[in-house]
């Protein structure tokens, strides 16, 4: 389930990341990068790059084998990456949690492609890992994911004064979460 194939809409699907994906990667994230800007940490050029997409996602690869992430790809018909959506910081035990981020190239936002990756992989983290809840946090100023997370079922519980370094500055964030079940945590 967690590594199957799920369709999102007409010509985009969301499968597991891998490494053969760092070309792709690199390309959608350069034409992505100015509009992208507002939401992403300053990075390094080599970033941008098939190398530095190879560096990023073996780190990636290693914390999902290591049951700490949960990255998958939404890829189009050619399987060229045009988004990415990544559970992170997974931790069961008593706490079944993890922290969602995710992105969408700049040619298909806005056509409810990241609505339809979140509630999947909301479905994904319930049914598939046993989680019992997923935060997610936004720049106050990123109305269109925070509209994302309320369709999804996440509600808002506060702010978080100067959460994490965004454009080059400590950014405050709105915060989010989503409850996926009550359920008692699976040994």
């Amino acid at each position: 389930m967690i590594n199957d194939i799920h369709p999102l809409a007409e010509g985009v699907r969301l499968r597991p990341a891998t490494l053969g994906d760092a070309e792709s990667f690199a390309e959608t994230l350069t034409r992505s990068r100015a509009y992208m800007r507002r939401w992403d940490p300053v990075r390094p050029e080599a970033f941008y790059t098939p190398e530095g997409q190879v560096r990023r996602l073996t780190a990636l690869l290693a914390e999902r084998e290591a049951g700490r992430a949960m990255p998958w790809v939404l890829a189009d018909d050619e399987d060229r990456v045009v988004g990415a959506m990544t559970l992170a910081s997974i931790e069961l035990g008593v706490f079944r949690n993890a922290r969602l981020g995710y992105w969408i190239d700049v040619d298909r936002a806005g056509r409810g492609l990241a609505t339809a990756a979140v509630a999947q992989v909301c479905e994904l983290a319930r049914d598939g890992l046993g989680l019992h809840r997923i935060e997610a946090g936004t720049v106050l100023d990123n109305a269109a994911s925070q509209r994302v997370l309320a369709k999804c079922g996440f509600e808002l519980y506060g702010t978080a004064p100067r959460y994490l370094h965004i454009n080059g500055a400590w950014q405050d964030h709105r915060m989010f979460q989503r409850i996926l079940h009550d359920a008692p945590p699976q040994r």
